[in-house]
């Protein structure tokens, strides 16, 4: 079996990502791992080249700044990297996103498990969403549960955002990939980052879904209802990141007002537990019976 792992970054660094840990856990559990460097305002490329693993292998590219349409860039980057994948399964993570290390072993046997499973076409995995400091995860149905980060690389699969990706059902239909899932967490770290970070991100990258960009002063304008204490460990990896880029005197506002959008996220969650922990969110895969 091999293992391709693959993403893509720009402004790593301007925009506060994690990304040389998260390239870092890949090359930890993959044979091989490409990613899309866009032509960037800062060292990005410089650091990624300083890793000097031999089974590192960037791609230089350049981002249509004129395309607005949902996310569809971030997807055309995404695509670049994963067109070069030459496993038999490839395993995307973006630039905020780590593996644990202790879960490394699971992964793998679950890889090796579904192989010759043609009815696998993808593998799931739960998240941790941190938000604000990483002592907070976000739990309420804004935040996916659970999403696809290793597709099986013998497919005809695309992807039409950042996020999924679609199978061609012989070349009539596109539907989400048939899933099982890894049971073990994705960390996502993109909403740690610092406010200044976070501002200059906003400024730079909305524009690819077609919005205006709003200055982010704080993480505080959110449901507190909708967190919940992390009480287990980060992965070793990003530990410094965490100390050196996160921020970590995050308090919500006493004063602020749900909107109407988080009054349903609340009752969703509340109808949720009495009826037994119902994921609400969308899902961009279909888990299959084993």
């Amino acid at each position: 079996m091999k293992v391709s792992g693959f993403t893509f970054v720009k402004n790593g660094e301007l925009l506060g990502y994690p990304y040389l840990e998260s390239l870092k856990s890949l090359l930890a559990i993959c044979d091989e791992v490409i990613v899309a460097v866009g032509l960037s305002d800062d060292d990005t490329l410089a650091k990624i080249k300083q890793i000097g693993d031999p089974k590192l292998r960037i791609i230089e590219t350049t981002w249509n700044e004129v395309m607005s349409d949902r996310g569809f860039t971030y997807a055309q980057q995404k695509m670049i990297a994963q067109f070069n994948c030459t496993g038999d399964w490839a395993f995307y993570l973006e630039g905020d996103e780590i593996i644990h290390e202790d879960d490394i072993p699971l992964i793998k046997a679950q890889m090796k498990h579904y192989l010759h499973n043609r009815n696998v076409e993808a593998l799931v995995f739960d998240y941790y969403h941190f938000y604000g400091t990483p002592e907070y995860i976000a739990t309420s149905p804004r935040w996916y549960k659970r999403a696809p980060r290793i597709i099986r690389n013998t497919i005809r699969s695309f992807a039409p955002d950042g996020l999924f990706w679609v199978v061609m059902d012989q070349n009539k239909q596109g539907r989400y990939p048939k899933a099982a899932l890894v049971k073990c967490p994705i960390y996502h770290y993109g909403h740690v980052r610092s406010i200044k970070a976070m501002n200059e991100k906003n400024q730079r990258v909305e524009k690819y879904w077609g919005k205006k960009p709003q200055p982010f002063l704080s993480y505080n304008q959110i449901d507190i209802k909708g967190l919940e204490r992390f009480s287990k460990s980060h992965p070793p990896i990003v530990k410094e990141w965490l100390k050196n880029n996160a921020e970590h005197n995050f308090t919500p506002d006493p004063n602020y007002k749900l909107t109407k959008r988080e009054k349903r996220h609340r009752l969703m969650m509340l109808f949720g537990k009495i009826l037994g922990n119902i994921d609400w969110t969308k899902k961009h895969y279909k888990l299959v019976r084993k």
